[in-house]
């Protein structure tokens, strides 16, 4: 008799299609996990979890007494309570490494794009605004040799530290939960606290996970600490900033202009402020967004579950201590 596997939302159809070869798979998209009879039927009898943005929390794993491994196809995974899948002691696992550079290019390409008003000059031009050379009022502003203030040096931190620091002369400010020696010796950037790094810096780039101590880490006092001509960059996830505070700042002029690629609410409503803002970049969560990475991810996410299914220990295991309850 096959295993039984429950996909949600997102896995790429090649990995797809092999999983249905081995295993009873089924697969749910833009369903509420919580009322849908046919997804909760389907819990019961599930070993196996795997996907992209599924809120596994006390509640859907009652209804799920036999899984074994949860596999999140992201290298985030705030949607899972590690606490709860470790006391019933189900494998957690997550895609690190694969999407770094692809959302580090990301970052780079709205930082640039903010700081040089593409999206608002290319919606000028397509109007037919575009009647004489450009003035003073469509100026952008420079990159290279400005301060780049990054909050959060982990793998993707570091691989936009390494192209604003060698690709555009930037000079590198971080604050991260601790200090990175190799981190400051290869790009030369000095290490400070949070509020230096927001007074200091031309830029600001923020890829914290989301965690309870992350959680509104920005918020009115620290877009007030920030340069006036400051731009802020958010690849990390909504709720690490007070988005109203943050739509205040940008109307009361006390920053410059905003680059988002995640929002408080995803996705983002159509009456949200910032979206009427010519100042703003909105883009829809798509640091990882590329075939080539999201197929890797897939991949490495289906690796994962086969070998916890396979009882075997995962390469990405989350909360490695029940591993060693099991073995």
């Amino acid at each position: 008799m096959k295993q039984k596997i429950v996909v949600y939302n997102r896995l790429e159809a090649p990995v797809l299609h092999k999983l249905q070869e081995k295993y009873e798979v089924h697969f749910f998209k833009d369903i509420n996990t919580k009322t849908d009879p046919d997804f909760i039927a389907h819990l019961a009898g599930a070993d196996a979890l795997i996907g992209l943005e599924l809120p596994v929390d006390r509640e859907l794993l009652d209804h799920a007494p036999n899984v074994k491994i949860v596999s999140n196809v992201s290298v985030g995974y705030n949607n899972l309570d590690i606490d709860e899948l470790t006391k019933r002691g189900i494998m957690a696992t997550n895609t690190p490494g694969i999407l770094t550079d692809t959302v580090a290019d990301t970052m780079m390409t709205i930082l640039l794009s903010t700081a040089r008003r593409v999206p608002e000059l290319d919606h000028w031009v397509k109007q037919g605004d575009w009647e004489k050379m450009i003035e003073v009022e469509h100026y952008g502003i420079d990159v290279h040799h400005k301060t780049l203030g990054i909050i959060g040096m982990g793998r993707i931190g570091e691989a936009i530290a390494q192209r604003a620091h060698f690709g555009f002369d930037m000079d590198i400010l971080y604050h991260n939960r601790s200090r990175k020696p190799e981190v400051e010796e290869k790009f030369n950037a000095t290490y400070c606290d949070l509020d230096d790094l927001l007074m200091q810096a031309d830029f600001i780039c923020l890829m914290t996970p989301l965690t309870p101590e992350t959680t509104g880490l920005l918020g009115e006092r620290e877009f007030k600490l920030m340069k006036q001509s400051a731009i802020f960059i958010n690849g990390s996830r909504g709720k690490t900033i007070v988005e109203a505070d943050l739509i205040e700042a940008l109307q009361n002029g006390e920053i410059a202009a905003a680059g988002l690629d995640v929002f408080e609410e995803e996705p983002v409503h159509p009456d949200n402020p910032l979206l009427k803002m010519k100042n703003v970049i909105t883009v829809p969560h798509i640091g990882s967004s590329t075939w080539e990475t999201e197929l890797k991810m897939s991949e490495l996410a289906a690796h994962n579950l086969e070998l916890g299914l396979e009882g075997k220990c995962p390469p990405n295991l989350i909360n490695k201590r029940v591993w060693e309850m099991q073995k």
